[in-house]
């Protein structure tokens, strides 16, 4: 997992006070990073950068972190992985600007790749899922980036003269000059979300950087530095639509495997056992039957099983580890299991966190580090294609309301939100005796306000 976390303080700093505050926050992340730690300080630009390892490629030492630059212009601390960075050496040595590499590490190719192209250029080529705080020395400016889609943490944020920085809001927190403010701001839009979106955390002054952003702050101006966005979705999303693919069904589902297969391929790349959280859903299935195609070995799968069969999983993920031949390992969940994690909830997570998920997320992934280092999963499959009902719900919606006059939608929004979210509410559970079984909702104000927003497209 490994995690990254520093400090830089613009009106001076001894270099022991730099080094024992960025040891105290680095000790916070610990659990991220126990094969190695490393410490990397500048006290006459204030700056000290920090990180801790969980070694997944190249376990010797040319991997340890903070890493500089052949050159020495570049410092980086830096977490996850970087999937193409085998090619990205490639088009270094092509261009003649690949270094003398010391090991294989994927963090050594992206620090090449920053002396070679720059940042920001490097930010464009890179496909991975990563954080990271790279000090420019000749430059003396700070960059803090993460990727495309997030998946990697990144928090920031000045507390008086001194930006803080980290993987985990925990290790920000035990700096002396971190004010553990509560934005209730960002308290609201938990209480409406279940979690607190980028780029707000729960405290005041305190921010995640948002996904696919560049932060870069100078010497001269550090206040005034903005988060850039260094790839958009919608970006993407455009360029799809104004090229659209022209194939039949089955070009376009050989298509669609052979980029995934292609992905799987490349996030197998590892140093260390490697398996596979398995459902027995689409999602995390098709994950682990591309793994198996391209692996030599039988696939190390997990699940979580209860005994509740309305939530009970572990059948259809047996069958599915069963056809593919993986070593499959499932873990039946007791009640009393599920409870025993709640205590721990507070120090797993830096803020509040509403998704019931959490709970067999730990314990399925408590059960597989006993046998790996890295899992693969099927997160993020409903969003990118459309899987969860909301979408197919949202989507039948609006082709039945597009042709209605933007005038008559917009008088039936208004209409919906006459009436609070609360009230829609109780006049739908004194009419649930009378209403078809369909129309008996969870929290139909809150679907009644959100089918308001859709009526406003």
């Amino acid at each position: 997992m490994c995690g990254l976390t520093g400090i830089w303080k613009w009106r001076g700093a001894s270099r022991e006070t730099l080094r024992d505050q960025a040891e105290d926050m680095s000790r916070q992340l610990t659990h991220r990073g126990p094969d190695d730690s490393g410490l990397w300080c500048d006290e006459t630009a204030g700056i000290v950068l920090a990180q801790r390892r969980l070694s997944i490629l190249d376990l010797s030492d040319a991997g340890h972190q903070p890493m500089h630059s052949a050159c020495g212009r570049y410092v980086i601390a830096f977490n996850g992985e970087i999937y193409n960075h085998l090619d990205l050496r490639q088009r270094l040595a092509a261009a003649g600007a690949a270094p003398s590499w010391r090991g294989h590490s994927d963090t050594e190719t992206l620090i090449a790749c920053f002396v070679a192209w720059g940042i920001e250029r490097t930010l464009q080529l890179s496909v991975g899922m990563f954080a990271f705080a790279a000090w420019d020395r000749q430059q003396r400016t700070l960059t803090l980036a993460r990727d495309r889609m997030g998946e990697k943490p990144l928090y920031y944020g000045w507390c008086s003269d001194t930006l803080l920085f980290g993987s985990e809001l925990k290790a920000l927190k035990v700096h002396p000059a971190f004010d553990a403010d509560i934005n209730r701001d960002a308290l609201t839009l938990y209480l409406r979300h279940d979690c607190v979106p980028a780029p707000y955390t729960i405290y005041r002054g305190i921010f995640k950087l948002r996904p696919g952003h560049v932060l870069c702050i100078p010497v001269d101006a550090p206040r005034d530095a903005q988060p850039m966005s260094y790839w958009r979705y919608n970006d993407v999303v455009t360029k799809g639509l104004s090229e659209p693919l022209v194939c039949s069904d089955v070009e376009a589902t050989d298509a669609l495997e052979e980029q995934l297969g292609a992905s799987i391929r490349a996030q197998m790349l590892s140093d260390v056992p490697l398996g596979a959280f398995l459902s027995g859903g689409i999602d995390s299935s098709t994950v682990v039957a591309l793994m198996q195609a391209s692996s030599r070995r039988p696939v190390k799968t997990f699940t979580i099983g209860f005994e509740e069969n309305g939530y009970d999983e572990a059948a259809l993920a047996a069958a599915v580890a069963g056809h593919l031949g993986t070593v499959h390992t499932e873990l039946y969940v007791r009640p009393e299991d599920a409870l025993a994690v709640i205590p721990r909830l507070p120090s797993i997570f830096c803020e509040p966190f509403g998704d019931s998920s959490q709970i067999p997320t730990f314990l399925v992934s408590q059960l597989t580090r006993r046998e790996v280092i890295v899992a693969l999963s099927g997160d993020g499959g409903d969003e990118l294609f459309g899987g969860y009902n909301r979408y197919l719900t949202a989507r039948a919606t609006w082709k039945r309301m597009r042709h209605l006059p933007r005038f008559a939608r917009r008088a039936m929004a208004g209409a919906l939100r006459t009436i609070s979210p609360a009230a829609w509410d109780r006049l739908v559970e004194r009419a649930a005796p009378l209403l078809p079984k369909k129309w008996r909702l969870a929290t139909p104000g809150d679907k009644a306000h959100k089918l308001a927003e859709v009526l406003l497209l």
